[in-house]
């Protein structure tokens, strides 16, 4: 049920004595995540620079472990047998005092978290502190953003930034994928050039740990190991030798180095509590032994899980191939199945599982992936099938759908809403938010997704969907664009799905082209021919149509962002990053109405057209130098020059080039070719 109230605090009067002080009218307070309870009674009398400078002040004590006695207007209480979860904690604004009760530290750091978005919304309002009461605990315990660095690396303070966001949003823990981007000690060879070292990432797990954010490293092996087995060095481990994509799980010596790798990560990250194993989206032929996919899959899981037992780690693994190998993972996806069609397909195949059930470690967390339909009769009876055989198992939703400039779907909200719902629902211990960096989408365009996972994995459902949008515009730019008329991302995400593909043939794909012999010829959209006016036109219809749409939507929207970014109050280089991804959708749009217009029969219109097609080198030369400018303020924009691409197996455009522009704005630099020789 939704039953969020809009936290309002409208019009108060406060008499003093025989002063009136009449304060502004409406001071909306939106927390992010929703708290569990909190009650709004009036207007504090506490002098709001006070607050903040007691604030600061608590804050560094929280952070160093200090005391947090005689702050002025606070008080701390300790207090292990409060009933709520350790996480949890009670706060009340009173007329002169603030107070927070806890039963472990995380829950009085987790109060002043809250109590840091109640002085900023007062601050951003001119308002007063409201006189508030809350109690407060998570949905769920574990809480857990996913960081991909495979493709390229922010620069080293942005992460540090990005902690104290998540911390602000009571997210308790990070999963890094790290694979070549640390400088691994006793595997030298599989760290990139720009890879940090351990001790940089160790000074960001100790940043981390002291705001209760827990930093876990992920190593992938069997599968996804091209990271590794591109080296040379490495060939005689591949289950395959012509491929580069997983090792050989028979060989001792895989082993050998996916410990090092593990005993680096884990030197990286001290404070890990699990070793997520990977695991996912592999087959092995095991070299003519007889043992059957599964097998080997779970002689691997074995040998992995036993070395993170010896740790005192909980391994994590990707679920996906037990199901695939028992041949049940369809159900998982087939929106069209019905509970009894699930059933019967799990009936015919579940012995297929069950014969093997002894060989499943019973200490690894069954990570159960799903983008899609977290919903569906197959998703829950894969969940059951772990459960019932008391078999660890947790979520991961994801607020990145792939292979696009930015996130689509409202950020994924559906899907990150119904799979903390139905990890809630299974009084699961926690969710993970994937974020992968197939396509390296800016990572300030991740941010409303991460926001709406801390919204749910804490609090349920309180809010719409409408409504948590809502409050992400006021918690990311300010009070004065909470409203609905400043919803500008997800009128972006339509524009910015079309333009994927608008430059190129029909039935052809960005990610797909570098195998192509001759791409411009292949899959480049052609030109007009001069001597069949109408043809092209006739041909591409939908694309005009589409492109005109979306010029005047994304014109709008971003005169919306520019409105914006004069008067926000914090997160302009979010705008920016936006207002960039903007910019090279409308590139797009308006070559397509120009091919347009050079197809006209008007010998006039068409030397207009010539001229706009032989300027739009120069254009797209200032977009992309202005897009770089803004993306590279806090990402590493290219791989270093000694860099070795890999395989490629799931045509990664970010896996495709070395420099940015290369791989981000390959089909660009295409057309432009095209119209260069075209064009006289």
């Amino acid at each position: 049920m939704k039953n969020f109230i809009p936290i309002l605090l409208s019009g108060f009067l406060l008499i003093l004595g025989s002063c009136q002080t009449v304060t502004k009218s409406e001071a909306r307070f939106e927390l992010l995540p929703s708290p569990s309870e909190m009650t709004i009674s009036g207007q504090s009398k506490l002098e709001l620079e006070m607050v903040e400078a007691s604030f600061e002040k608590a804050k560094k004590a929280m952070l160093e472990k200090g005391s947090l006695d005689g702050i002025e207007s606070f008080r701390f209480t300790l207090q292990p047998d409060l009933d709520l979860k350790k996480e949890g904690y009670l706060m009340e604004i009173s007329a002169d005092q603030i107070s927070i009760q806890a039963p472990a530290d995380a829950g009085l750091w987790y109060g002043l978290m809250t109590l840091g978005q109640l002085i900023q919304d007062a601050k951003d309002q001119d308002a007063a502190l409201p006189l508030v009461k809350i109690k407060d605990e998570p949905a769920l315990d574990y809480r857990a953003v996913h960081l991909d660095v495979k493709h390229h690396l922010e620069k080293k303070e942005y992460y540090f930034e990005l902690m104290d966001r998540f911390a602000a949003q009571k997210i308790n823990a990070v999963i890094v994928e790290i694979e070549d981007k640390l400088q691994y000690e006793l595997q030298p060879k599989v760290g990139s050039s720009d890879a940090f070292s351990i001790s940089e990432w160790k000074e960001l797990s100790d940043y981390a740990m002291a705001r209760h954010i827990r930093i876990s490293p992920l190593v992938q092996g069997l599968g996804h190991a091209s990271f590794i087995l591109k080296h040379p060095e490495y060939i005689p481990l591949r289950d395959d030798p012509e491929s580069d994509w997983a090792f050989n799980p028979l060989n001792e010596e895989t082993y050998k180095v996916q410990f090092d790798l593990y005993e680096d990560a884990l030197k990286a990250f001290p404070y890990a509590n699990y070793l997520h194993v990977g695991g996912d989206e592999v087959h092995t032929t095991g070299r003519n032994s007889g043992n059957s996919p599964l097998e080997l899959q779970l002689i691997w899981l074995n040998r992995v899980s036993d070395y993170a037992a010896q740790k005192g780690l909980t391994p994590i693994f990707w679920d996906d191939m037990p199901l695939k190998n028992a041949e049940v993972y369809r159900s998982i996806y087939d929106s069209k199945l019905t509970k009894a069609q699930v059933d019967s397909i799990w009936s015919a195949n579940e012995p297929n599982l069950n014969k093997y059930i002894d060989l499943f470690p019973k200490n690894c967390v069954y990570m159960r992936w799903n983008y899609d339909m977290p919903e569906s009769p197959g998703n829950n009876r894969a969940i059951q099938w772990f459960t019932d055989n008391g078999l660890k198992v947790m979520g991961a939703t994801a607020g990145q759908t792939r292979w696009n400039l930015m996130p689509q779907d409202q950020s994924n909200t559906d899907n990150i809403r119904d799979f903390a719902l139905i990890s809630i629902r299974n009084k699961a211990d926690g969710l993970l938010l994937t974020l992968w960096d197939d396509d390296s989408p800016h990572f300030e365009l991740y941010q409303r997704g991460i926001s709406i996972f801390a919204e749910y994995t804490w609090a349920g459902e309180k809010r719409s969907v409408d409504q948590l949008h809502q409050a992400y515009r006021q918690r990311a730019f300010g009070p004065e664009f909470a409203s609905a008329e400043h919803e500008f991302i997800n009128d972006l995400e339509g524009p910015v799905a079309d333009w994927k593909n608008l430059l190129l043939e029909n039935r052809r794909d960005r990610n797909r082209l570098r195998k192509l012999e001759n791409p411009i010829d292949e899959a480049v959209i052609p030109l007009p021919k001069l001597d069949s006016a109408g043809k092209w036109t006739e041909k591409y219809q939908s694309k005009i149509t589409q492109a005109q749409a979306n010029l005047a939507r994304v014109d709008s929207i971003l005169q919306q962002i520019q409105e914006i970014k004069k008067s926000a109050l914090r997160n302009t280089h979010q705008l920016e990053v936006y207002e960039q991804v903007a910019e090279v959708v409308q590139f797009s749009n308006r070559a397509i109405i120009t091919l347009a217009e050079l197809d006209e029969p008007s010998g006039e219109k068409r030397e207009v057209a010539k001229s706009k097609l032989q300027q739009m080198e120069a254009e797209w030369t200032s977009i992309q130098n202005k897009v770089e400018e803004v993306y590279g303020k806090t990402r590493q924009l290219n791989k270093p020059s000694d860099y070795i691409l890999d395989q490629d197996h799931h045509v990664h455009l970010a896996n495709q080039a070395l420099k940015f522009s290369d791989w981000q704005f390959y089909v660009e630099g295409l057309f432009l070719e095209k119209v260069k020789w075209e064009v006289k």
